[in-house]
């Protein structure tokens, strides 16, 4: 086993799930990640398989069918899918999310309905917070839900939708107005909504409509598209937790988990970039030695070495945190937003190491080079964790008097 990104503390049972799904990695998803990125086509038979592992289940309670695994546990499972092939872990990423919304949040009647189900895989989650308009400013939403006796009618178009036409079930933010009178605060006229649909493109149920994929620069495999509501009705009892205007704040507890899982996404990638350049380096030669020889190579290797040991560190404190009750918006930005830094610095050192083979899509770095962009700006932008962090400084530090 590799020396860098080790965890201290885990149990036996926290590490032989760890050594399955690395050893999952290795046999199932490396050996055909490019190609298949390279197609852009769904890897159907790695989803398979991880749902054999039990691993759209891993953080659901025991008590609905899961493994009911600490957040610690999933994040470092998503570090060693990513190391195999990001895509993967961002379809498992939003299935996690609206599931721990929905252990969180969900009514009991919501959570016996949909939890059994997402933890065999049967049913598959997204979700939907984002906008075309929008940026990371989500107060800004538009899309609207009106009441119409027991049901809501929904309309609005979402953006940014990853699994929206392999997912059936989508938690979808939206304004409603009912109950909270004009000069509400934003953030407390919004509401989520559970919304089942049919997997696919097109018209997946009466007045909601999934367009098609959106092209991407890397990310690919997995779907990213729109989600359109027109004239969408909705049963009152698919209000996440029953009450309107709770949106906002479930769907940023479920972020802040996500943060964690990006940050997991970041040291993945960026171990597998140092492995790869770590592995060329002994390979190529010139000026009759190994490159990695040349001091300029080995100061690369170390710089990227101690970013990979230095992002594992906080992802897995922040982790930890959450997972001991402790509000951890801190730690998750922090995580967060240095994991994505340091995997896109690491990427391109690896890249730099390729030399001009770095450039051909017959070697791995290049399919790297292109995802490690898609983690500074998911889950909330470099930017918004620095508001959140220096925020949550000041409230730490606050002078007296």
């Amino acid at each position: 086993m590799a020396r860098l990104a080790q965890t201290a503390g885990l149990t036996d049972i926290q590490q032989e799930i760890l050594s399955t799904v690395r050893d999952f990695v290795d046999k199932e998803i490396i050996p055909v990640a490019t190609e298949l990125e390279h197609r852009d086509e769904y890897p159907q038979q790695i989803v398979d398989g991880l749902k054999e592992l039990g691993l759209f289940g891993l953080m659901i309670p025991e008590e609905y069918g899961g493994l009911g695994e600490s957040l610690l546990t999933y994040a470092l499972c998503v570090e060693e899918i990513a190391r195999g092939w990001m895509s993967v872990s961002g379809i498992i990423n939003t299935h996690f999310i609206v599931a721990y919304m929905l252990k969180q949040h969900g009514t009991q009647e919501q959570r016996e309905y949909f939890l059994p189900r997402m933890a065999a895989g049967e049913v598959r989650g997204a979700f939907s917070m984002s906008e075309p308009a929008l940026g990371s400013d989500v107060s800004a939403i538009t899309s609207k839900a009106v009441k119409d006796g027991d049901e809501y009618v929904l309309n609005g178009q979402k953006m940014w939708l990853t699994n929206g036409g392999t997912s059936t079930l989508v938690a979808v933010l939206v304004k409603s107005d009912e109950g909270h009178p004009e000069g509400t605060a934003p953030h407390k006229s919004m509401t989520t909504f559970l919304v089942e649909k049919e997997p696919g493109f097109g018209e997946v149920r009466p007045g909601l409509t999934i367009p098609g994929k959106i092209d991407k620069m890397g990310y690919k495999g997995v779907d990213t598209t729109e989600l359109i509501m027109d004239g969408l009705r909705i049963p009152a009892n698919r209000v996440l937790g029953g009450v309107t205007g709770r949106g906002f704040y479930q769907m940023m507890d479920g972020v802040e988990v996500g943060r964690v899982n990006v940050a997991a996404r970041g040291c993945g990638v960026a171990q597998r970039a140092f492995e790869l350049g770590v592995s060329y380096a002994q390979q190529r030669h010139t000026f009759g030695k190994q490159i990695a020889q040349h001091q300029a190579i080995q100061f690369k290797l170390a710089e990227m070495a101690t970013k990979v040991e230095a992002a594992h560190a906080m992802m897995v404190n922040a982790a930890r945190k959450k997972d001991s009750g402790e509000r951890n918006d801190l730690e998750a930005g922090m995580a967060k937003y240095l994991a994505s830094e340091y995997c896109k610095e690491v990427v391109e050192d690896a890249f730099r190491i390729h030399g001009g083979y770095g450039f051909s899509k017959e070697y791995e770095i290049e399919r790297l080079y292109r995802e490690a962009p898609m983690l500074l700006i998911g889950e909330g932008t470099a930017e918004i964790q620095k508001m959140i962090i220096g925020r949550r400084l000041l409230e730490e530090y606050r002078l007296q008097g």
